[in-house]
């Protein structure tokens, strides 16, 4: 019988299965890497501390700040006292058991999910957890990555392991590809994806993308799809490992190098794919021949429409869906929109490009394309805050935080910055962003403000236009 690829993942890791685990019974899986950063581990170390227990592994355990951490000049104190405790509490606890900590002042730091890649931590074949929901992200590489709560970080800090009911495999096949087509980017494919199948169309559901639309991405553009994989309801996503995948893993320095590393990769090229797509429990088939660019315009990530088009009027959202039709209306009262108009009527105050969705070299590196030459519209504020202090350094040697502040944005420090609450780059309540992060749900950038989201490149022109434009026109 023919298996996944995350079936193989999955049963090269079963450390003890419980009996009839087909029916509903848990396993133990071992966990390969554990990334940990400031918010969602104290709990899990006091935890440990209480019961006198020790890392099981903390070898294989590493840690960032970057939800917390402040974006502007970091040679002063962070002001905010929760995110300076939050912080320190993670210095003390890494030292104390000994795990590699790239914290603020780190030349290595940056948002857990774009140091792991650029690290090489992130390999083919693993099992990573992270207590973040966008732990996802590392699905791109064809590792099982998933998020999980304080109690599970606590469990795989003391047993490098996690007991796990096996969810089923959902396949999405792209036909047709986005290259050399201008204005459309990973970022338009995952919200169209999210979009046609729901915020519960995954649930349950290990995701693997495949076909010639995601065989043609970059690895930047791979981990964007695997990244809002969660968006969709589903645990994990994945894409299986190819050469734009191990060319991309050479040279960095938690990899593998030489002999050894090309052992793996010929491991990696005969046993990570998937036997056959009569594999997979379920199946869904998109065309990307006549993607267009896409803004959300509600409160969850499948309310998205495409650039050409006008706001949906609920009833015709819901298509007779009760409930979606009430979650239609309280998200336009909420974004303070009317059916019907336009979405490139629509005027924006703020535009944040950032995120561990949207924050790596070749996104910034698209979005200066788009604003050389032009500057931000005087009734916007603009931002772009770097994945990681590595990403910064990149496009400060080619020059890119030159283009983005003579436009007019912030050139910022790296970290999650704008894409939650949660420090201080938040939107005033009623404020108007496009936004190049993950979720568009009601507060998440700050108490009462309106997120937009769209593609690096569509938010790099909304603020020259200070509206949503079709960005195509633009190339």
């Amino acid at each position: 019988m023919g298996r996944t690829l995350f079936d193989k993942i999955w049963d090269n890791h079963v450390v003890y299965q419980e009996k009839d685990a087909a029916h509903g019974n848990p396993s133990l899986i071992y966990i390969d890497c554990h990334l940990i950063h400031e918010v969602t581990s104290p709990q899990a170390f006091a935890g440990l501390k209480q019961h006198g227990r020790k890392v099981r592994r903390p070898d294989l355990t590493f840690a960032t700040m970057d939800h917390n951490v402040p974006t502007t000049n970091r040679s002063i104190p962070v002001i905010d006292s929760d995110s300076s405790i939050q912080m320190h509490t993670l210095r003390e606890n890494c030292n104390e058991f000994g795990i590699t900590l790239f914290d603020m002042l780190s030349p290595q730091q940056g948002i857990v999910h774009v140091i792991g890649p650029e690290l090489g931590l992130t390999l083919p074949g693993m099992t990573i957890v992270c207590g973040d929901s966008h732990t996802s992200t590392h699905g791109a590489f064809g590792a099982f990555a998933l998020g999980i709560g304080t109690s599970d970080v606590e469990h795989v800090f003391a047993t490098q392991c996690l007991w796990m009911h096996k969810p089923k495999s959902l396949n999405i096949k792209f036909s047709g590809t986005i290259s050399h087509r201008p204005g459309i980017s990973a970022k338009d494919i995952i919200l169209s994806t999210i979009r046609q199948i729901g915020i519960s169309g995954g649930i349950g559901s290990v995701i693997e993308y495949s076909g010639d639309g995601i065989s043609t991405l970059s690895m930047d553009q791979r981990m964007t799809i695997c990244n809002m994989s969660i968006e969709g309801g589903a645990r994990a996503g994945l894409i299986a490992p190819d050469d734009v995948t191990f060319d991309y893993i050479r040279g960095r320095p938690f990899a593998p190098s030489g002999e050894k590393l090309e052992k793996m990769i010929e491991y990696w090229e005969s046993f990570l794919t998937t036997d056959s797509e009569t594999c997979h429990d379920k199946s869904v088939k998109m065309d990307l021949s006549r993607l267009v660019p896409q803004v959300s315009w509600g409160t969850n990530p499948s309310m998205v429409i495409d650039v050409t088009e006008n706001i949906p009027y609920p009833e015709v959202f819901a298509d007779g869906n009760v409930e979606q039709e009430k979650s239609a209306k309280r998200a336009l009262e909420y974004m303070g929109l009317e059916p019907g108009v336009p979405i490139t009527e629509i005027n924006i105050d703020r535009v944040f490009i950032g995120s561990c969705t949207n924050a790596r070299l070749e996104d910034l590196v698209d979005a200066s394309r788009v604003l050389e030459g032009r500057t931000v519209s005087s009734s916007v504020n603009a931002m772009v805050v770097p994945g990681s202090q590595s990403v910064k350094r990149a496009a400060e040697e080619k020059g890119i935080d030159r283009i983005f502040k003579k436009a007019g944005f912030d050139w910022r420090e790296s970290g999650c910055s704008m894409c939650l609450g949660m420090n201080p780059d938040i939107l005033a309540p009623k404020q108007r962003c496009a936004s190049t992060s993950n979720r568009n749900f009601e507060g998440r950038q700050g108490f009462g403000g309106r997120t937009h989201l769209v593609s690096p490149i569509m938010a790099a022109a909304a603020a020259v236009e200070g509206k949503f434009v079709d960005v195509r026109e633009w190339f």
